[in-house]
């Protein structure tokens, strides 16, 4: 395509930004449509969200931007208005251009995590889940998983009591749903979620051991790229059928297309 002065500009503020796969699905997008608009990566590094965002929100042609790790929570309060699940677990994934030029945010990974699931066939009504990580995009997943009808959720975290306060929100949320902060033991669900980055980088250990895996399981993990992780691999080799973080990269792509207006997002 062709970049002129109409062009509209999109794109995805993180860091890393390197192994995003955000945008190339949205760039082949908007070629397929034939929209004059470009998806960009802007590496922030932690905690210089704010001076970024002072540049970024000056950018009348910036249409809609999708929010990573580690700015998920660090952009509510640059944030003029919250969509409600973005209100329910403090944590935002993509933010859009209000009409009258201030930005509202919404959380889209839960949502979009548990399409990946469903799609691939797993529905989550009535399954016992282990979740590993309760973090941003963790506690999105549980609020999504609880509101898809699951039975149990045990949440795990290395802060304890970042578990624990998960585990508190949705218990307040959710009266039907059986939720606890425990110990990463596969053993006895139907679900096993890693919500963590390990499996990002080269070299991290697995979220949990993968010695109890059982091939009854199903194995979800959030990291897209590399899209067989250490963790989908053991799985595999443990006979359980697994989901990968490709799955809810699509998902949650799909979701925050819609949120931005982009008409015709296939799948």
């Amino acid at each position: 395509m062709t970049i002129t002065g109409r062009t509209r500009l999109m794109g995805i503020v993180g860091d890393p930004v390197a192994p995003l796969r955000s945008p190339a699905l949205f760039n082949e997008t908007f070629a397929r449509l034939g929209l004059d608009a470009v998806f960009v990566a802007f590496e922030v590094p932690a905690g210089e969200l704010p001076a970024a965002w002072t540049g970024l929100s000056r950018l009348r042609n910036l249409d809609g931007l999708v929010i990573t790790m580690p700015h998920k929570e660090a952009v509510i309060p640059l944030l003029d208005a919250l969509g409600p699940t973005a209100q329910r677990t403090g944590t935002v994934n993509t933010a859009r251009r209000r009409p009258d030029g201030g930005w509202e945010g919404e959380m889209f990974d839960g949502e979009g995590f548990r399409d990946g699931l469903e799609r691939a066939g797993h529905p989550v009504c009535g399954t016992a889940i282990l979740q590993v990580g309760c973090g941003a995009t963790g506690r999105a997943i549980a609020h999504a998983l609880a509101r898809a009808g699951a039975a149990r959720l045990v949440l795990h975290d290395t802060a304890p009591s970042r578990a624990a306060t998960l585990a508190r929100a949705l218990s307040a949320a959710y009266p039907d749903l059986s939720v606890v902060e425990g110990a990463p033991d596969t053993t006895g669900h139907d679900f096993v979620v890693n919500a963590t980055p390990l499996g990002l980088r080269e070299g991290d250990p697995l979220p949990f051991a993968a010695s109890h895996l059982r091939p009854s399981q199903i194995v979800a993990d959030v990291i897209p790229n590399p899209e067989v992780t250490p963790l989908i691999a053991a799985a595999r080799a443990a006979g359980c059928a697994t989901v990968t973080g490709r799955a809810m990269h699509e998902g949650q792509a799909r979701l925050a297309a819609a949120y931005l207006g982009i008409v015709g997002w296939e799948g």
